[in-house]
């Protein structure tokens, strides 16, 4: 439309407006779907983070689960086979002949226990109960039935729970058994240090039994005479379904596992199972 000289009319605003509103919705629309589109990559980042840490998580419990069988399992027949013939030591009892029995024959209450002379568990509990196992063995009320295993070997690798449990079988055939059991625990080395590994220690420690440390009981540790044995009475252990050491055994309850129990409880009951013989 001509107005006139010099003066010309503008483009329809409504045209510049729509132009304007389109490239707004444009935009917007674009951001709407990169939102979008980003909303879904994190979901797509969680759900992959997710599977990954379930898998390691499912990789650890099976690793874990194959340690457990394998230390469960080890120590068994290959062991048994590969130490030569068992030989029990002088006086073992019990249905496998893997019971080595402390205190009189006669006595009226029975108190099983399996240990491990690397186990710190099984240290504390002799520690604790020894002066009264002492005592109601001494006195003719009880008698204890010691099992030897080498759970410690099985679990953290090395030989000194058999090398010990095998240097104790001597020492029974010596008669110095309960002595030098005592001992061993007394000098008992950190879980992880495989002492007991060297019987030149475990004959070291025979000097502390009068009359232990004679020719027969080197020839008897350094030979190994007794590791089928040991290994036997360990096999006894599994097949027993024990959960670990030690495990205490009086009337058929693991007394161990008993948080209420104590030295003085214990020889109540051994003093009731007497009374009621």
């Amino acid at each position: 439309m001509d107005l006139g000289p010099g003066r010309r009319c503008a483009p329809p605003r409504f045209v510049l407006r729509g132009v304007s509103e389109k490239n707004r919705d444009g935009k917007r629309t674009a951001r709407e779907r990169l939102a979008v589109e980003r909303e879904k990559q994190k979901a797509a980042d969680k759900r992959r983070r997710a599977l990954i840490v379930g898998a390691s998580v499912v990789c650890v419990l099976g690793l874990a689960a194959v340690i457990g069988v394998v230390a469960a399992n080890s120590g068994g027949d290959d062991e048994s086979d590969s130490a030569g013939p068992v030989v029990a030591p002088s006086g073992a009892l019990g249905k496998d002949g893997t019971a080595i029995p402390v205190g009189k024959p006669d006595a009226k209450a029975t108190l099983t226990v399996w240990e491990d002379f690397r186990c710190p568990a099984c240290k504390s509990f002799e520690q604790t109960y020894r002066p009264t196992i002492h005592e109601l063995t001494d006195a003719g009320q009880l008698k204890v039935e010691y099992h030897l295993v080498t759970l410690i070997d099985n679990g953290l690798g090395g030989t000194g729970s058999r090398n010990a449990a095998n240097a104790a079988a001597c020492a029974q055939d010596a008669g110095k058994f309960a002595a030098y059991h005592d001992v061993l625990f007394r000098s008992q080395p950190m879980e992880s240090d495989d002492a007991y590994a060297d019987n030149a220690k475990l004959i070291d420690l025979a000097g502390k039994v009068d009359g232990l440390d004679t020719p027969a009981f080197r020839t008897c540790v350094e030979d190994g005479t007794h590791n089928s044995w040991v290994a036997k009475s360990h096999q006894a252990f599994q097949k027993g379904g024990f959960n670990g050491t030690p495990t205490v055994l009086f009337e058929g309850k693991n007394i161990y596992q008993d948080r209420s129990m104590t030295p003085a409880k214990f020889k109540q009951m051994v003093e009731e199972a007497n009374k009621g013989q």
